[in-house]
């Protein structure tokens, strides 16, 4: 999609689809429509954006996003400290805090292991997660991630680091199957989510998936 009358609405353009999802027509849309607002609204708009970016923080603890050092997850006094759900990312964190049914903790990986991605283990938070076992007294750890060859790659990575705890080790425990639309937690319903979690099964690293 090229004639565009300005430089300048097209580096624009560029920026929104370089977004993941996000089209050529459906970016030049957008930009349109911030085009046509106020001064003091498009401010407002890229403000929030640039604020974000620049203060932000991930929470020490789970990396989770947080506005402080520590997240108002771990920091709460009403969640379950025993048990931590490992998750993929921040998205999944807010999808299963949306089903209501769960009240530990939360552990944030920041991918999964994709060798054809050239993601390995050290590019994920593994090692922060077998650290919080013993000081925390975690008893049980949930696998709560996609159902993808990639998936259970990380879910058998972190099964072998736990276990290997021996004395020390939790239970590991992993979210019943049956989530569909590609796997993804964050397209899964509230419903369909809560359950899985309710009725998670042992993980021994060897379930059939």
């Amino acid at each position: 999609m090229g004639n565009y009358p300005s430089i300048l609405l097209e580096n624009a353009v560029n920026q929104v689809a370089s977004l993941p999802g996000i089209g050529r027509k459906t970016a030049l849309r957008l930009v349109l429509n911030l085009l046509r607002r106020s001064d003091s609204e498009v401010e407002t708009f890229t403000g929030a954006i640039t604020q974000l970016k620049k203060e932000v923080h991930y929470c020490r603890i789970c990396h989770n996003i947080s506005d402080s050092e520590v997240c108002d997850i771990c920091n709460s006094h009403h969640r379950d400290r025993s048990i931590v759900c490992v998750v993929e990312n921040i998205q999944d964190v807010m999808s299963i805090e949306n089903t209501g049914q769960y009240s530990g903790l939360y552990h944030v990986l920041g991918g999964i292991i994709s060798p054809v991605d050239g993601i390995g283990p050290k590019d994920i938070e593994v090692d922060s997660l077998v650290a919080r076992i013993e000081p925390e007294q975690i008893h049980e750890v949930i696998l709560a991630l996609p159902a993808t060859m990639e998936g259970d790659t990380t879910t058998f990575y972190i099964y072998r680091r736990l276990a290997a705890l021996e004395d020390k080790a939790p239970r590991i425990s992993q979210i019943a199957r049956g989530i569909a639309i590609g796997n993804d937690l964050e397209y899964t319903d509230e419903i369909t989510l809560g359950r899985s979690i309710l009725n998670r099964t042992e993980y021994n690293g060897t379930n059939n998936h």
